[in-house]
């Protein structure tokens, strides 16, 4: 009986997959799709709601509203890690429609929008609690818990949903803060070129295929140890740390004089 197999890599297709097929109905990322299509983002204060006639095309900013409720909703805390999410995360491939915006465009949009963001997500949360979308599950984005079926969370008065509102600019508040401060200490990752890369792979290939030798060889010799500099050194049990050394047995010999 053997394992069962994943395609293979170099396995072409004909028709591709289409990607809505890896994302549930019930997939919370189709709510953060519909609901940012449904804002008016110019009247929220939102900059660059209108692309330029010259110049480079600009990334709608409705994309990068969704990146980053996306990213709280799920603790993705840096503008490098969003990046990253986008090229290899396939909800965010699916929200993103595969556009994979660099860190500085993503960090950028924060720091123009800032405050914008405290009404959306304020609204968003309102929005999730009116729907019952919350359930029992950890995905409010003020970081709460709430329950199916509960009365008191269904009671409301002045006081109370000024707290609450409170309490969602609050988090929004140091959601933000903490990005900045993230984007602030993250050091950027030493990218590998794909020739740099393929080298690598090919080193250890041949690591690989050496060790296989000289476990074949250890078998076919009967030994234990084998020692490639010093054939006749040995892993010591008796030295500091297993040291590898020689067992040097020395003879001595006296010679008299008449």
């Amino acid at each position: 009986m053997s394992y069962i197999e994943g395609e293979s890599r170099e396995q072409r297709i004909l028709f591709p997959e289409a990607l809505d097929e890896y994302i549930g109905e019930d997939n919370a990322v189709r709510f953060i799709d519909v609901y940012v299509d449904g804002l008016e983002l110019e009247e929220l204060g939102f900059k660059q709601t209108a692309p330029k006639e010259t110049g480079r095309p600009p990334y709608d900013p409705r994309d990068l509203l969704k990146l980053y409720i996306y990213g709280y909703l799920n603790r993705v805390r840096t503008s490098r890690m969003l990046e990253r999410e986008c090229g290899r995360n396939v909800e965010l491939m699916w929200l993103m429609r595969k556009l994979r915006p660099d860190f500085k465009t993503i960090a950028d949009f924060r720091k123009e929008n800032r405050q914008c963001f405290k009404g959306v997500f304020r609204q968003f949360v309102l929005l999730c609690r009116e729907m019952e979308l919350l359930g029992g599950e950890l995905v409010a984005i003020d970081g709460s818990k709430f329950k199916a079926v509960n009365s008191g969370q269904k009671n409301f008065n002045a006081k109370k949903l000024e707290q609450r509102l409170k309490e969602i600019d609050h988090k929004v508040e140091h959601y933000l803060n903490e990005m900045e401060r993230l984007d602030q200490q993250e050091k950027p990752a030493e990218k590998l070129s794909g020739v740099e890369l393929q080298s690598k792979i090919d080193q250890l290939k041949a690591r690989k295929g050496k060790y296989e030798e000289l476990l074949e060889e250890l078998k076919g010799s009967g030994e234990k140890q084998i020692s490639l500099t010093d054939p006749d050194s040995r892993a010591m049990a008796l030295t500091p740390k297993g040291e590898v050394s020689y067992n040097v047995q020395s003879r001595r010999s006296t010679t008299s004089i008449t």
